[in-house]
């Protein structure tokens, strides 16, 4: 029972401030566009009256958040039985106003109630539902878009800690006669590039950019550093880790890479542009 109540005065909280400017919203509107034949000749009896229509809109909003606690909360699952729901409770305060609207009119303003003045009652108390249903529909898509974010904040941590793992693997790299072999740490790989029949690999080695060169083609290096998204082809003659570029160079039609904490330009050609301009925006 406690549990309910506290749920209760919360949907109140969380909702007072939109039925209020409903209420509010419907009492002007009657107030100034008079669309009932109900005259008075003092302004405090036509305030006083006028203002009975945004009361009847707000006891009944409150008396339905009371009421039918279920029926009023915003929907944030979407499944189909709750849209039904939603429908359904609209439909419920459209015929509770207008009812309440035309007896007010009928036994308060002594107003006749015709057919013409029927449809305009449902027209101003279809606006409560309608406005309540866009709400619903915004605090939906809000709490949907929350998820989605805290979805791609959790994935891309995800990533990064792969990204991250991969990067602190240890390959080996062999020459093709198998005479020379060298261990790197693929974080400090800088870039690789092709030299003749050689390769040449630039790594870090305590703020020192080193070269270890093996006979061995650019194709083949490839291959073993093709897994790991960080290295990127720039140049027929070169793969670079995208994790040290510095900046993407231009001038004219020549491109080129320098990377951090280093002199070192790295030749760039038109073809892998967009794919290292996509590995450079993704770090």
């Amino acid at each position: 029972m406690n549990q309910k109540f506290q749920h209760l005065i919360l949907i109140l909280k969380e909702k007072l401030g939109l039925y209020t400017a409903l209420s509010l919203g419907v009492f002007l509107f009657v107030l100034f566009f008079e669309p009932f034949p109900v005259r008075f000749q003092e302004l405090n009896d036509s305030l006083i009256f006028n203002s009975g229509f945004g009361g009847i809109v707000f006891i009944l909003l409150i008396s339905f958040s009371t009421l039918f606690p279920k029926l009023s909360q915003s929907t944030d699952s979407g499944d189909e039985v709750n849209e039904v729901l939603t429908y359904f409770s609209g439909f419920i305060i459209l015929v509770l106003s207008s009812a309440a609207f035309a007896f007010y009119l009928r036994y308060v303003g002594r107003a006749e109630i015709t057919f013409y003045i029927m449809f305009r009652i449902v027209l101003i108390c279809l606006v409560p539902p309608v406005v309540l249903r866009l709400y619903s529909l915004r605090t939906k898509s809000s709490y949907e878009n929350k998820l989605l974010l805290q979805e791609n904040t959790s994935m891309k941590k995800q990533l990064d800690k792969i990204e991250e793992d991969s990067l602190n693997v240890t390959l080996e790299f062999v020459s093709e006669n198998n005479a020379e072999n060298s261990k790197l740490q693929l974080s400090t790989i800088a870039y690789i590039k092709s030299a003749d029949n050689y390769v040449e690999i630039y790594h870090w080695d305590e703020d020192i950019l080193k070269k270890i060169l093996l006979r061995n083609t650019l194709k083949n290096i490839e291959m073993q550093v093709k897994p790991y998204s960080n290295f990127v082809r720039c140049h027929r003659t070169c793969i670079v880790n995208s994790k040290h570029i510095q900046k993407l160079n231009r001038q004219i039609n020549n491109w080129w890479l320098t990377i951090l904490n280093s002199d070192e330009k790295i030749p760039v050609s038109r073809q892998y542009i967009i794919t290292l301009k996509e590995a450079i925006s993704s770090r």
